[in-house]
């Protein structure tokens, strides 16, 4: 996978002003552990943030992508419908807005026009996109040229397959829709048991006689750290699955992830 210069240089100015961060809050700031906590926490959250949105933005270009793979496909039918050759339906449809599916159609229709076979421009732009969704697509179009079969029939029927399947798709991201809210609802309750254990099960040990040789407050000390560790494990895991779920990738689960963990480790650091 080719990482961009730009996100290099972006990873490489935030993994050094975290590792500054970390240094800071080791030798000057380890006697206060609320300051301590706070600023490691920044410290692991520049680091994630770039690489997060990242990979969300590239979830949300694929996504793009195929959405408007369908209004291409259909533009394109219409074009064979009306006596066009398939590489002049092509260099006619590349003159249409498809966001950011146009540039990929215009490197199509080029290599049409320098006579560069159908079949390996259209593997070239499978593998460039890299969508399941579009792959599946592109190989019926393929295996029908291969055996001689009616381009402009296929390319129809998929047309309305890739329109049906879409519609579906926007029907369970509705229906997906209130699980993603179920979803937010489950971590704030979770949140909110969190922060009652901490504000009334911790301050009662401290007051708690042992027969055994174990201070109270290291006792209570020991139960933060364990609050701690639960909200940033159940902040990105239910993130995770939050996106899986709304989205059907786990890739957009990460922006959900970032969410929670930045409001769990809030909560954190304001009860703790």
């Amino acid at each position: 996978m080719k990482i961009p210069k730009t996100l290099l240089l972006t990873l490489s100015v935030s993994v050094s002003s975290a590792l500054i961060l970390v240094l800071l809050a080791f030798f000057y700031f380890r006697a206060i552990p609320k300051l301590f906590s706070i600023l490691n926490f920044l410290a692991v959250f520049i680091v994630a943030l770039p690489l997060a949105a990242w990979y969300y933005s590239k979830h949300k270009r694929k996504k793009e992508i195929e959405e408007l793979f369908t209004v291409f496909l259909r533009d394109f039918v219409e074009c064979v419908r009306g006596g066009l050759t398939i590489p002049e339906a092509f260099k006619s449809v590349s003159k249409n807005n498809y966001k950011s599916l146009t540039p990929y159609i215009k490197k199509i229709a080029a290599q049409l026009d320098w006579g560069i076979p159908l079949e390996t421009v259209l593997l070239n732009f499978v593998k460039e996109v890299n969508s399941k969704f579009i792959g599946r697509i592109v190989s019926s179009v393929i295996e029908t040229h291969r055996f001689g079969g009616r381009l402009a029939e296929t390319f129809e029927s998929l047309s309305r397959a890739a329109l049906e399947i879409e519609r579906l798709r926007t029907e369970r991201k509705v229906l997906l829709h209130s699980q993603m809210i179920t979803g937010y609802i489950i971590f704030f309750v979770f949140i909110g048991v969190i922060v009652g254990l901490e504000k009334f099960l911790v301050p009662s040990l401290a007051q708690v006689s042992t027969s055994v040789q174990v201070s109270p407050e290291l006792i209570a000390n020991q139960y933060k750290s364990l609050f701690r560790d639960l909200i940033f494990i159940q902040s990105f895991f239910a993130g995770l699955m939050v996106g899986k779920m709304a989205e059907g990738a786990i890739a957009a689960g990460i922006k959900h992830s970032l969410i929670m963990l930045l409001i769990g480790g809030l909560v954190f650091l304001f009860i703790g």
